[in-house]
């Protein structure tokens, strides 16, 4: 009998063995992105799908971070609607510009800050949940659509993320904002 229990006990610690963490930083850290590709959820091939390429994050133009995180809580500083080409969609949606030109302007900072997401967790298979959105609009004093604006972002988020990216959500119109943007968009993010 105690040769048996000798034999059991050798056993389940060359098993507990074999299964403990050697050092291998890099298999844990890849387990998201594998299950996230298993499960179809894989973010790059979504943006891919979309085409959507992910442009450089742009330095802060003050004194802040693009991004701060606490525990599994990412907080991402307001970023607006950057165009590929350079410079950013400016003007009073309501005025200068209409609802749909706003929406576009909205996905756009999306795009950057899902840029920035990346650049701070490194996978965006890592997200388990856009939590909140606050969407300002640059918007005409007469102007009250404000929500349909900042669908151009949160729109995106979904297709992106799938439920994931459904959120909680503010939008609101703005007397102005930096630069004459269109709009500005921060959010909060939790990750695995």
């Amino acid at each position: 009998m105690r040769t048996i229990s000798a034999f059991l006990f050798v056993l389940l610690f060359a098993f507990l063995f074999s299964s403990c963490d050697t050092g291998n930083s890099t298999a844990a850290e890849e387990m998201p992105v594998a299950k996230a590709q298993q499960d179809g959820n894989d973010v790059e091939g979504k943006l891919a799908s979309l085409g959507i390429t992910l442009p450089e994050v742009p330095p802060p133009v003050a004194n802040y971070v693009n991004a701060v995180r606490t525990g599994n809580l990412i907080f991402l500083a307001g970023k607006g609607p950057n165009k590929p080409e350079g410079g950013y969609i400016t003007g009073k949606v309501g005025a200068d510009l209409d609802i749909e030109q706003g929406y576009k302007a909205a996905r756009l900072t999306g795009i950057i800050q899902l840029a920035a997401l990346k650049a701070e967790i490194g996978d965006l298979n890592r997200v388990k949940r856009i939590v909140k959105v606050l969407g300002m609009v640059n918007a005409a004093p007469d102007f009250t659509d404000h929500p349909k604006v900042i669908n151009g972002f949160s729109d995106l988020m979904v297709e992106v993320f799938g439920d994931k990216g459904k959120h909680a959500r503010a939008a609101v119109g703005m007397g102005s904002l930096p630069q004459n943007i269109a709009v500005e968009i921060e959010m909060i993010v939790e990750v695995e």
